[in-house]
């Protein structure tokens, strides 16, 4: 672990930046083509010497504050100037015509290193799922040890009751499913009581398919702690729709501490 450091050097490290992921295989990314990085746009957008303009894959860089300032530093580090391998992980491009692809520089994986240093959040669509399991699993590391972006209250992850506040916007929520509920829209999963204004999570009859095909029963989640990641729509109840079964994420039971045994 951290090769090349002295020990007490190695200790500070992994005080600061906690212990390294677990190793797991790079997704098998499709190659697309290289391209030289003439310029950054907004958030994950890169314009090409070629003339074409690449939207990052499957991550949100943040567009406030220092962090963002602080990943688009990074962003230009790692690519401005330089010529990148452009890998597939779903769909070519978006409905804006940008490029879709995750980005190589050389053995390093440029998405996932912004999402190591805490400068991403991923964010995955239907027709672009491949890799996200190990996006995510890199993403919860930077959250656990409040990486960049993960340090600010603004991108905390917020309680389902709390959804309401963050209507309009893309973020992580937290909470107990009350009760799931079979609808003409599809299964409906309720972190609050009806009347309520916590979050409503909708699963529409392709995503509850993707999700069966993955493993994940949606009628089965009553009860369990989940975190769930999307747009909220706080038009009426404040509802997040779930397309995909990597928008939800299972959290374990918290442990209860052991009852202390009465005084004499």
């Amino acid at each position: 672990m951290y090769r090349g450091l002295t020990a007490p050097l190695a200790a500070l490290v992994l005080l600061l930046l906690g212990p390294p992921a677990p190793a797991a295989p790079l997704p098998d990314f499709p190659p697309a083509g290289t391209a030289e990085v003439k310029a950054l746009e907004a958030d994950a957008t890169l314009d090409l010497a070629d003339g074409r303009k690449l939207r990052l894959a499957g991550v949100d860089l943040p567009l406030h504050g220092r962090a963002a300032r602080e990943a688009r530093q990074a962003l230009s580090d790692l690519a401005l100037g330089k010529t990148i391998e452009l890998r597939l992980a779903g769909a070519a491009r978006d409905r804006q015509g940008r490029v879709l692809a995750q980005a190589f520089l050389g053995t390093l994986w440029i998405e996932g290193e912004l999402l190591r240093r805490g400068f991403a959040l991923v964010h995955s669509t239907p027709d672009m799922r491949l890799g996200v399991a190990a996006m995510l699993r890199i993403e919860r590391q930077a959250r656990r040890y409040r990486h960049g972006l993960w340090a600010d209250p603004a991108y905390a992850v917020i309680e389902a009751g709390d959804a309401a506040k963050a209507a309009g916007s893309f973020r992580l929520v937290s909470g107990v499913v009350a009760a799931v509920a079979k609808t003409s829209r599809g299964i409906v999963l309720r972190f609050g009581p009806e009347e309520s204004r916590a979050l409503a999570a909708l699963i529409d009859a392709r995503a509850l398919q993707l999700c069966r095909e993955a493993g994940l029963d949606p009628l089965a989640l009553a009860g369990k702690r989940l975190l769930i990641r999307g747009f909220i729509d706080g038009t009426r109840r404040p509802l997040m729709t779930i397309t995909h079964p990597e928008q939800i994420e299972i959290l374990r039971a918290r442990k209860m501490a052991p009852a202390k045994p009465p005084g004499p």
